[in-house]
């Protein structure tokens, strides 16, 4: 009774969430397909030093540690979809498939089989009760939450899951850390997408794949103004490296994946204020704060349901809105809804 089964990377977070969930706690780390080729595979959350620290640390504090080589299944339901969405001219996020289906549906499963009532993890992100349900939310520090990474998580799954870092930043864990006496306190970031293992992710596609191929930068009227080494190396609001010299920065504007060509224009031909997206809304919404990429800020707009997802109305122009990104919606703090964004126009 009262078991908590604590997902355990090797860093500083999840290493504070299991001091918070013991004495009662299992830790449980998920060893997965990593490169071999990349770089610097040591930095991965998943990596073998990742769970060779994860186990110290649960033995450190005389707590039981598992792991769970998932490799294989990693790399068919995460890392073959980045792959073919590649393919297909759109501009996927791994970190959003694999939160918010395979890794805590591993890890759950792992709870049920372990007698675990909770699931914690190290994630920075909050779960409350909005508009008479548990909805996922963001975390108190702005600069560390993770709602968005999160977002595909199947409400019904909230009950059973502990994010106890919710409400502190960064500073306060590791100064937790650091006062349990655990060597991890200091421990670097790992990096997101972890099977790139700290390789460029053009570089992998190319072994894992995607040929290059010389194709046409055209401009909005059709007029060849370079040449580049395939349509998979660029995504929608991208500026560098796109091998033309031209009067005004020339961005991205969207990929041929049958023509292997790149269209370019200016910075405004970027706008767009109608996004379809395919997923579903956690709760009924007409006026939600939309995000579209992690690092971009959201933008109210008006949802409408579909029957694969939702249309977004932006208040104002979004730019650089990739096909694959995801589509996370917000009322105040709780996440009401996400997808994968399907089409973008700017009317």
């Amino acid at each position: 009774p009262g078991r908590v089964a604590v997902a355990m990377s090797g860093g500083v977070d999840s290493a504070v969430t299991l001091l918070r969930a013991a004495p009662n706690a299992v830790g449980v780390t998920l060893r997965l397909w990593l490169d071999p080729k990349g770089p610097d595979a040591e930095r991965a959350c998943c990596s073998p030093a990742s769970v060779v620290a994860a186990r110290e640390t649960c033995h450190r504090l005389g707590l039981p540690h598992v792991t769970l080589d998932l490799r294989e299944e990693f790399r068919h339901v995460v890392v073959g979809p980045f792959v073919s969405g590649y393919a297909r001219g759109e501009t996927p996020n791994p970190c959003i498939r694999c939160n918010g289906s395979f890794r805590f549906g591993e890890l759950l499963a792992f709870a049920r089989r372990a007698g675990a009532t909770k699931l914690a993890t190290g994630h920075y992100a909050r779960i409350a009760r909005h508009r008479g349900r548990l909805l996922l939310a963001r975390a108190a520090d702005p600069h560390k939450d993770q709602s968005y990474m999160l977002a595909r998580l199947d409400p019904a799954r909230l009950g059973r899951l502990w994010f106890p870092l919710g409400d502190q930043d960064k500073e306060a864990t590791r100064a937790e850390a650091a006062r349990a006496g655990l060597a991890v306190a200091g421990r670097r970031e790992s990096q997101e997408a972890c099977f790139l293992a700290g390789d460029d992710y053009r570089s992998f596609l190319e072994r894992h794949g995607l040929a290059a191929r010389r194709g046409a930068v055209l401009d909005g009227d059709e007029r060849e103004l370079g040449r580049h080494d395939g349509y998979w190396r660029f995504t929608p609001g991208q500026r560098r490296g796109l091998g033309v010299a031209a009067e005004e920065p020339l961005y991205v504007l969207e990929t041929r994946p049958r023509a292997n060509t790149v269209v370019v224009g200016p910075r405004h031909a970027l706008a767009r204020r109608r996004v379809a997206a395919r997923g579903r809304l956690y709760v009924d919404s007409d006026r939600v704060e939309a995000k579209l990429r992690y690092r971009s800020p959201a933008i109210p707009a008006t949802v409408s349901s579909t029957p694969r997802g939702f249309v977004l109305e932006l208040d104002e122009p979004a730019y650089g809105v990739a096909p694959g990104q995801a589509a996370v919606l917000y009322e105040g703090d709780a996440v009401v809804g996400c997808g994968v964004v399907s089409t973008a126009r700017d009317d």
